[in-house]
């Protein structure tokens, strides 16, 4: 694989990254891969990784959603000066035209009703929609995460690797720590996109996949977890659902501010720029020392 380093221009602002454009794959598509490296990076200090979704959206205008982005890059990087969390690379890991697949956790799709699965699929204009999201963390544990650990100095263990995504990223990422509690020891699920519709907001969408997490749930001992949602937009959509979600959390041994948060942002909306606005929170939370 070739990895294209970047010269110091506009982006990011903080910090360089090593880019791969075709990231080989044997479980899903390949993809473009970015890998943020912090300002002062030490190849002999020990980094945290933080893995995240929707790779093309936080660092670059040019490439974001309606030029929106997160700015990761902006947010970290102080956060690293003042030593309020560890040193940390990010993964940026861009989608495909496969998004919704891949971001579709198998038992948030399998495990509802046949005519609800119908229905997702007619909102879509995918007559054949199936999960694909199992394939998509294969992909990240046993390829991505392999050659992340061998190519930089990285603190391998569940403890120092985090994913974080939001919307359909934020399911996805849920569904990561819940799969792979021995690989992801902190999850961020920004805006998570829990009732799966765009157009019907109902418990029953996303009852069956919390139901399954109610069984799954990682060790509130050993792993961190941070939800949040706007009220504006499709973000309006959230709350009765992460209510549910709140409930499970303490019903698995969570303590909110302590392993475990959930933000309500009042009137922010469902787009990049709100979470660029916010991201500093799950950051400072699932990273810290």
């Amino acid at each position: 694989m070739k990895v294209i380093k970047s010269n110091k221009h506009s982006y990011p602002k903080y910090g360089q990254l090593h880019t791969i454009h075709s990231f080989p794959s044997i479980y899903t598509e390949d993809r473009r891969i970015d890998v943020w490296i912090p300002e002062g990076y030490d190849p002999e200090i020990k980094h945290s990784v933080l893995y995240m979704h929707d790779g093309q959206n936080l660092f670059n205008p040019a490439m974001g959603f309606h030029g929106q982005i997160w700015a990761i890059d902006a947010a970290l990087q102080p956060l690293m000066y003042q030593a309020r969390v560890k040193p940390t690379i990010v993964v940026a890991i861009w989608n495909t035209h496969k998004r919704y697949q891949e971001y579709l956790p198998a038992p948030a799709f399998d495990l509802l009703p046949q005519e609800m699965q119908d229905y997702i699929r007619d909102e879509h204009n995918y007559p054949d929609l199936e999960p694909l999201s199992d394939g998509y963390l294969d992909f990240i544990v046993h390829e991505l995460k392999p050659y992340i650990d061998q190519s930089y100095p990285t603190l391998s263990c569940a403890e120092h690797t985090s994913i974080m995504g939001s919307s359909m990223g934020g399911l996805i990422s849920a569904y990561a720590i819940a799969k792979f509690p021995h690989i992801f020891g902190n999850a961020g699920c920004v805006s998570t996109h829990w009732p799966l519709s765009l157009h019907v907001n109902e418990l029953s969408f996303s009852e069956p996949f919390i139901n399954w997490l109610m069984h799954q749930m990682p060790d509130p001992a050993t792993h961190r977890i941070y939800f949040d949602f706007g009220t504006a937009t499709i973000d309006s959509y959230y709350e009765i659902h992460q209510q549910r979600v709140d409930t499970l959390m303490r019903e698995s041994g969570y303590v909110e501010g302590l392993n475990w948060i959930t933000v309500k942002d009042e009137g922010a909306p469902h787009s990049e720029e709100a979470w660029k606005n916010r991201v500093h929170m799950p950051l400072a939370f699932l990273l810290r020392h």
